[in-house]
């Protein structure tokens, strides 16, 4: 039987950025969608006499952009909102995982929920999730994880972390919080053999992600790294997040962050990290010699006042860097399109002030630079003719943007900008900054609800 005709979408009249090696744009221009995949796109309006066009979306006053990759969170964090919010890190840490000690599978499941409909109705349509808290008895966290993003449509990779170096081990994490070297590693096998797909088209993909140098011991971190490259998948961690990181390195190890990842494997092109914040010159030239990736999260790491990580010097050395939102119990706004903005101006506070990011190098971090470090660039991240079809339409011409000339600027310095609507694999799942997959009140009378659940069982605890 002969196989079935692509179905089409065509979209017109639209600016776009399509960032590509080149940086090509169109003041107005055209998008094909065939079936997931992006058949076409450029100037003017669409070929004529295409075949099978199921939809036409005249986009006038609107920006087309790749969708936003989201590459570091803790989506378990929507329901610990606003808790220590005067706390750096290591105080912020010790806070709140008593109280994350106690998350169940219900809770779990509405936290992500909760977490991925922020991002996806502000033009997320990639996410991550770095989950590392598995209490006993919990039932199947990365089970209830997956779940909510497949329902809500979302391109997703899950870092399934793990944590084997509690307090009593000199680590930060209650003794209760904690699972086995053993119990982790057979713990992350099973959830990449169960849900990993290296696919093109890739819905769900798994990484490998003990949690940080403080929470795990070196043999997690060093067979966390052999098991992930025998099974050909990602590695995630924490990197060089603050200065009180770099102490505890060099007290427990002898050496700084970095050199102690090298030694335990963790540098290489199939590893990102979240923060870097303090990096030296020694440290970036590591990364690029190595294609180690870096996740940037502006609001987090001025949250925690953990400082201002060298984006600039990083980029420029060819390091991989793409933005994360980072748990929503340190930064509470759990909106990725915000860290377009904050990036570029948390950068320009440090050494480079003015000429540190530009409005176009910022939207490349949220976009191409993030399926860098998710190791997707072939199929996300820019807008060409064979990718994925995962795009965001941002309306620019209402009152918040239609002053300002040039469309990328309005996105990156203005406002948030509305979505209206977002696609993902081609399938729409935003319109009118609404979710179309999921029922956005019933995800927060939920996500109220179970966050109230945990704090009572905490204070009883």
């Amino acid at each position: 039987m002969a196989p079935s005709a692509a179905q089409r979408i065509v979209i017109e009249n639209c600016a776009i950025a399509t960032v590509d090696a080149d940086d090509t744009e169109y003041a107005s221009g055209h998008i094909v969608i065939a079936d997931n995949r992006i058949e076409s796109v450029g100037p003017g309006k669409a070929p004529e006499g295409l075949a099978d066009v199921v939809r036409r979306v005249d986009a006038t006053g609107h920006l087309v952009t790749p969708g936003l990759v989201n590459t570091h969170h803790h989506f378990y964090q929507w329901i610990t909102r606003g808790l220590a919010t005067d706390h750096n890190l290591f105080d912020w840490l010790v806070a709140l995982y008593p109280t994350w000690a106690r998350i169940d599978e219900r809770m779990g499941y509405a936290a992500a929920q909760g977490s991925l409909a922020m991002m996806a109705r502000g033009g997320v349509t990639t996410a991550m999730d770095h989950h590392y808290v598995y209490p006993r008895g919990a039932g199947d966290l990365s089970g209830a994880i997956i779940r909510a993003a497949s329902e809500m449509g979302v391109r997703f990779t899950l870092a399934r972390g793990s944590m084997d170096r509690s307090e009593k081990d000199g680590g930060l994490p209650p003794d209760f919080a904690v699972e086995t070297l053993e119990g982790a590693l057979a713990a992350t096998e099973e959830t990449v053999r169960k849900h990993h797909d290296a696919s093109f088209d890739a819905m769900t993909q798994i990484a490998v992600a003990p949690c940080s140098p403080f929470s795990v011991s070196t043999e997690l971190l060093k067979e966390g790294a052999q098991l992930a490259r025998r099974l050909g998948v990602r590695l995630h961690t924490h990197g060089s997040e603050t200065v009180e990181e770099e102490k505890f390195c060099h007290e427990l190890f002898g050496m700084g962050p970095t050199d102690y990842f090298e030694s335990t494997g963790w540098l290489g092109e199939d590893v990102w990290m979240a923060h870097c914040v303090h990096m030296n010159d020694s440290d970036i030239a590591a990364f690029a010699r190595t294609g180690t990736g870096v996740a940037h999260c502006p609001s987090s790491n001025a949250r925690l006042a953990a400082g201002i990580a060298r984006v600039p010097d990083m980029l420029r050395a060819g390091v991989p860097v793409g933005l994360g939102v980072d748990g929503t119990a340190s930064n509470e706004s759990g909106e990725l399109h915000t860290e377009l903005r904050n990036a570029l101006l948390i950068n320009r506070l440090g050494a480079h002030r003015e000429a540190a990011l530009n409005a176009r190098q910022a939207l490349r971090l949220g976009t191409y630079g993030g399926a860098q470090v998710l190791g997707r660039a072939d199929q996300i991240g820019s807008l060409e003719a064979g990718k994925l079809a995962d795009l965001v339409l941002w309306k620019i011409d209402g009152i918040g943007h239609s002053s300002i000339a040039d469309p990328v600027t309005a996105i990156v310095f203005g406002a948030a900008a509305p979505v209206t609507a977002s696609f993902v694999n081609g399938e729409q799942i935003v319109e009118n900054n609404r979710l179309l997959t999921v029922d956005e009140d019933a995800i927060a009378r939920s996500a109220r609800d179970e966050a109230r659940r945990l704090a009572r069982i905490a204070a009883g605890a």
